[in-house]
C-alpha cells in the first residue's frame, strides 16, 4: 500500500522506520529525528539534476536522475531492508516529488507492505516544526546561578514523573563560554529546532513542562523566539546555592578536560571579565588552581545571571536557599514549592 500523508499523520506512524532520500548534505543540515539517510542522489548529482531541470526541462532532468541513481538501486534496497526489518516505512524528500515517489514505488515493489510518503516533503515537515513553537505550554523554569547543577536537578525531576526538556542536552552545550567543553559538536540551528519540536510535541498533553532558565542563545544555537518569550514569563524556581558550594562542582565538571580548553574559554570572555581578572584567571590556570579560576569566572557569571533574573516579573520568582549541590535533595525542594501561590513580591525559602 502506497499512501501520501500530511506531516501530522505521517509523524504519527510510530512503528515505521523513516527514510530520508535527500542528498547527504541536505540530511546533514537538518533531518527528522531518528531518520536514516537513504540518498537517491549524491550531492553533486543532485546539483547536476537541478541544473538540467532549469536548462533542459523536467523530462531531461528525470532521465539524468534515473541514469545516475540506477547503478545503486540494488544497494539502496538492500540497505533499506537491513534498516527496516518490518513491513512499514515512512519516506520523504524535499518537496514530496520525484525522489520520494520513485523510492516509494521501488520499496513497495520490493516487498515493503506499507510505504507512507510525506506530502510536500521535508518542506512541509519544517512548517510543522515551526508551528510547534507557537502554542502556550505550561512552562515552569528551573533557575539558579552557574554551577548549581540544574541539569542534574532536571534529571531528578524526570525520574519523579515530571515532564522535562533538557535544552542544553539538545544543544550539546551548557550555555556558558565553558559550556562546549566535554560536549559533542553542536547541531545546526535547523536540527536543534527539529529535535526540540519533537520533544515539545511529546509534551503537549503534560500538565507541567520543566525547562532550564537559559539565555536566548545556547552556544551557537538559538531558542526559537516564541518559546523563549514563554520561558521569560514563566514561574522560576531559583535554587540559591552559595558560591563556595558551586565552585567545587564546577572544578569537578570542567577541570578534567585539560587546561588548553579552559584557557580557550577564559579568553572568550576576556573583555567581559576585564583585563585584571583575565590575567589572574590565566595565572591561576598555570598553577592548576582550578578553584581560583572558577571563583573568578563566577564573579562575572553571577552578576550576569542576577541581572537577567532582575528583568523578570518579581512575582514569578521563588528563591529556594539550599546549602547543598545534591540534585536529589534540591529536586525535592523544587517539587515541595511547586504549588506555592505566586503573588506580590519574589519569595525566599530558607531550607
Amino acid at each position: 500500500m502506497l499512501k501520501s500523508l500530511d506531516a501530522e499523520e505521517w509523524l504519527q506512524q510510530e512503528s515505521a522506520v523513516i527514510f530520508d532520500v535527500r542528498s547527504p548534505a541536505e540530511f546533514a543540515r537538518g533531518h527528522v529525528p531518528g531518520a536514516f539517510s537513504l540518498p537517491l542522489l549524491e550531492d553533486e548529482e543532485r546539483a547536476a539534476v537541478g541544473t538540467a531541470y532549469k536548462q533542459a526541462g523536467k523530462e531531461e532532468a528525470y532521465s539524468l536522475a534515473l541514469n545516475l541513481a540506477g547503478p545503486r538501486i540494488k544497494d539502496l534496497v538492500s540497505r533499506a531492508r537491513r534498516l527496516a526489518p518490518g513491513p512499514r516505512v515512512n519516506i520523504h524528500c524535499w518537496r514530496g516529488g520525484m525522489r520520494s515517489g520513485s523510492m516509494a514505488w521501488l520499496l513497495h515493489a520490493m516487498g515493503f507492505e506499507e510505504v507512507n510518503v510525506l506530502h510536500r516533503g521535508y518542506k512541509a515537515y519544517r512548517q510543522w516544526v515551526l508551528s510547534r513553537f507557537e502554542p502556550d505550554y505550561p512552562v515552569m523554569v528551573l533557575g539558579g546561578r552557574t554551577g548549581s547543577a540544574k541539569t542534574e536537578v532536571l534529571k531528578q525531576l524526570a525520574t519523579r514523573n515530571e515532564k522535562v526538556i533538557d535544552l542544553e542536552k539538545l544543544a550539546h552545550h551548557k550555555g556558558s563560554a565553558f559550556g562546549w567543553i566535554g560536549e559533542a559538536p553542536q547541531p545546526t540551528q535547523e536540527q536543534f529546532e527539529n529535535d526540540l519540536a519533537g520533544e515539545l510535541n511529546l509534551a503537549r498533553e503534560s500538565p507541567v513542562l520543566w525547562l532550564e532558565d537559559e539565555s536566548e542563545h545556547i552556544g551557537r544555537v538559538r531558542i526559537p523566539r516564541p518559546l523563549f518569550l514563554q520561558i521569560r514569563k514563566a514561574p522560576v524556581f531559583f535554587i540559591d546555592i552559595p558560591k563556595s558550594v558551586r565552585v567545587p562542582h564546577l572544578v569537578h565538571t570542567y577541570a578534567r578536560y585539560g587546561d588548553e580548553k579552559l584557557e580557550q574559554s577564559i579568553l572568550k570572555i576576556a573583555k567581559r571579565l576585564g583585563g585584571l581578572n583575565t590575567k589572574l584567571a590565566l595565572e591561576a590556570l598555570k598553577r592548576q588552581d582550578y578553584e581560583r579560576v572558577a571563583d573568578l569566572a563566577l564573579d562575572y557569571y553571577d552578576k550576569t545571571y542576577d541581572t537577567g533574573t532582575g528583568h523578570r516579573d518579581p512575582s514569578t520568582v521563588i528563591r529556594i536557599h539550599t546549602e547543598t549541590i545534591d540534585p536529589v535533595h534540591n529536586a525535592g525542594l523544587v517539587l515541595e514549592y511547586k504549588h506555592k501561590p505566586l503573588h506580590g513580591i519574589s519569595k525566599t525559602y530558607a531550607v
